[in-house]
């Protein structure tokens, strides 16, 4: 009997009504249109995977060899991979525009448990995503400045681990604290941001694709895949990173005019655009360059200073650094969004939940900040990037798998949007996020375990015992009660 009391307990499922009677009272302010929305998610999903990621793949590193041209396919394994993820996401967008993201979905879907470990994952995962961003921005800053002639102290701008003879890389940190500056200015500043920046990005990768066909030598494509497929996949696990980010643009759901009408849309239409750019730009890149060649920092500037167009490259540099910090915004404003959440919903301290004048969550903007900024001065990017991939994959996993189980048991709830050939498409999202989850480092599983463990910890000490479904709760709220 007290076995089936403790299982009740953890597994209890947030009810919908409840859901909607928090966006009525939550502080956040509603200040976000479908462009907007769309804007966060585009901004969310390109940049550091262009801008440094393709190069990285594409080149190799010390523990994983080259994929070359082939870096469409990673990009395209990826893609397809996240499109399966991206349809539940917008079921489940439409259906509960919530704070809280992939949190939210595993807590009203499969039980409490689920969604706390989800919340705590993409905690970590979100503020490692601003880290790899920060450490890309800070590799095109110092390309930029190296084209103009000035050289930063090796010291100042790489880690220990990448031996190099780095001690901390400033400009990333640097980048961490602007980006939070900017985000504590408030939900309709930022949107505003975020519009003009996507922009100008997508602009400039417009404009880098139309002027590198130009420049393209069609023997870089030979060969195409020299490394085989293994690296192929072990790349789409890496790149995977930069085709998610609707998920952190879900996150902003109780900040939208009208959330459920326009986040399925917002979600679909980022993940298009992305990949088209996607597909072009890394053509065009493996084609001006040799992969062997290729900058893994800073792809772009070097593929085309390599064809002698020092001066484009260090425009592209200038401009990769604006385009780049709207990945920074989408993902701190993610973690912030579900870190308010959790803390609402009792599962943290209520201390975090509390907003400001700008209707924004100030505390945890500044403690996400902060933690993001150690990441990107003290770890290399490979190392980081993985982290991330692994927790997003798990979000993936839990998303999926929660709209099958809701739509079946919760068939008559009101959808917006509704993915098409259930259960066809979340159950390949599922094994796919799965599979590409698998071709990460053992290294990585036990950072992610790692952080897991501690989570467990702090949800038994705390969050089950302070959560507003537990009726013993200080925090309990009258009406909360598990769903059967």
């Amino acid at each position: 009997m007290n076995q089936q009391i403790a299982s009740r307990s953890v597994l209890r499922r947030k009810p919908i009504d409840d859901i909607e009677e928090e966006n009525k009272h939550s502080g956040l302010f509603k200040s976000l249109g479908l462009w907007q929305l769309t804007a966060i998610g585009v901004g969310g999903i390109i940049g550091v995977g262009i801008f440094s990621l393709a190069g990285l793949v594409a080149h190799g590193s010390d523990s994983t060899p080259g994929v070359g041209p082939a870096v469409l396919f990673s990009f395209l394994i990826a893609g397809l991979a996240s499109a399966a993820a991206a349809l539940s996401y917008a079921e489940f967008a439409g259906m509960i525009p919530r704070a809280g993201s992939a949190y939210t979905y595993g807590y009203v879907a499969l039980g409490e448990i689920i969604g706390w470990f989800i919340g705590w994952d993409l905690l970590l995962e979100y503020i490692a995503i601003v880290a790899v961003v920060a450490i890309g921005i800070s590799g095109y800053f110092d390309a930029f400045l190296s084209g103009i002639g000035i050289h930063m102290p090796t010291w100042m701008t790489s880690t220990a681990d990448e031996g190099k003879g780095g001690v901390i890389n400033l400009p990333a940190i640097l980048v961490c604290l602007l980006v939070t500056w900017i985000l504590s200015r408030g939900t309709k500043a930022f949107g505003r941001f975020e519009l003009v920046a996507v922009a100008i990005k997508v602009v400039l990768i417009l404009f880098i694709i139309g002027l590198g066909i130009f420049y393209i030598n069609t023997e870089n494509y030979n060969p195409f895949m020299p490394s085989g497929f293994g690296p192929v996949m072990a790349g789409a696990a890496t790149v995977f990173f930069a085709v998610f980010g609707y998920d952190a643009m879900s996150t902003a759901a109780e900040e939208a005019k009208d959330g459920k009408k326009h986040m399925p849309k917002a979600i679909i239409l980022s993940l298009i655009v992305a990949m088209l750019l996607y597909v072009a730009a890394t053509l065009v890149l493996t084609g001006m360059q040799n992969y062997k060649d290729i900058d893994p920092t800073a792809g772009f500037a070097s593929a085309f200073t390599g064809v002698g167009l020092p001066v484009i490259a260090t425009i592209i540099s200038v401009f990769a650094v604006l385009s780049i910090l709207t990945v920074m915004l989408t993902f701190l404003l993610g973690v912030t969004r579900v870190w308010f959440s959790m803390s609402r919903d009792g599962l943290l301290p209520g201390w975090f939940a509390k907003t400001d004048k700008h209707g924004t969550p100030q505390r945890v903007t500044w403690i996400a900040g902060v933690a993001s900024a150690f990441l990107a001065g003290v770890f290399p990017i490979k190392e980081v990037a993985d982290l991330t991939n692994i927790g997003i994959l798990a979000a993936f996993v839990v998303v999926c798998v929660s709209v099958i189980v809701f739509r079946y048991t919760k068939p008559d709830a009101p959808r917006t949007f509704r993915l098409p050939f259930m259960p066809i498409v979340p159950a390949f999202g599922v094994l796919a996020s799965a599979f590409l989850m698998f071709q990460l480092h053992l290294a990585t599983w036990a950072r992610f375990g790692g952080w897991l463990v501690i989570g467990l910890i702090i949800y038994f000490a705390y969050g089950r015992r302070h959560s507003l479904l537990n009726p013993d709760s200080p925090r309990h709220k009258v009406g909360s009660t598990p769903l059967a």
